[in-house]
């Protein structure tokens, strides 16, 4: 097969499940036994644009304000996510997670995509909000998660203090629009198959072969699952 088998994966730095579907399609990927042939793609989504948070915000009183539920439902369903996370090998530690925009992280993404090590990023990004208690809408912070991949310091600040790459995020979004995604992560096998959700790994494997067996790939989507669970969307997430 000469074309790489190509996965795009729309999500946001904020989204718990686009982790663990991070986890589920890489365990997809090793199972599949063609990982020199498929090439990852991540596509930026933010699941609120104009969030700004304060220094008093915490997962459980946003969850609950989002949802108009009681800080014990947030509590349950923070909880049901974090065991949910254990299971694909991940640790979630809510208690200590700094709500932020993810605005800069996706800008910081697209400069490390060019450079060949956005996956890199994304994983580092990942952990640094939901397993290290870490800010990711600081630009100290970000400059520092960089520059532990090997990105010239110099060039990592200048790109988060300017504008550079908004364009690409608001590109990415605008595709997400058009393709008609509604919640993340969201994954698209060669522009013509797409799996919504962070499903589980044998979903995953059975479209990675579907595609790979049918070696043409075309424009058309075809979801292959209706189901909006285990995903993010603007309106929150659901299991």
């Amino acid at each position: 097969m000469e074309n790489k088998l190509k996965i795009q994966i729309w999500s946001d730095v904020m989204c718990p499940y686009c982790y663990i579907g991070k986890r589920r399609i890489e365990t997809a990927i090793e199972q599949f036994g063609h990982q020199e042939a498929i090439e990852v793609e991540w596509k930026s989504f933010q699941l609120d644009a104009h969030f700004i948070a304060s220094p008093e915000d915490n997962i459980y009183d946003h969850l609950a304000e989002k949802y108009r539920k009681d800080k014990d439902w947030a509590i349950e369903m923070v909880e049901n996510m974090t065991q949910n996370a254990k299971n694909s090998g991940l640790e979630f530690n809510f208690d200590k997670a700094i709500l932020a925009n993810s605005y800069h992280a996706h800008r910081l993404l697209h400069l490390a995509k060019k450079h060949h090590i956005g996956n890199e990023l994304k994983e580092l990004l990942f952990k640094a909000y939901m397993t290290d208690g870490k800010n990711i809408n600081d630009l100290n912070t970000l400059s520092e998660l960089a520059q532990n991949l090997g990105m010239n310091k110099e060039l990592v600040e200048g790109v988060l203090h300017s504008d550079a790459y908004g364009e690409a995020v608001a590109q990415d979004i605008q595709m997400a629009q058009q393709i008609g995604i509604q919640g993340v992560p969201f994954f698209v096998f060669d522009n013509k198959y797409a799996v919504s959700g962070a499903q589980h790994v044998e979903t995953f494997v059975k479209t990675l072969e579907r595609v790979w067996e049918e070696g043409s790939f075309g424009p058309k989507l075809t979801v292959v699952n209706d189901s909006k669970g285990d995903s993010c969307g603007i309106d929150g997430c659901c299991d």
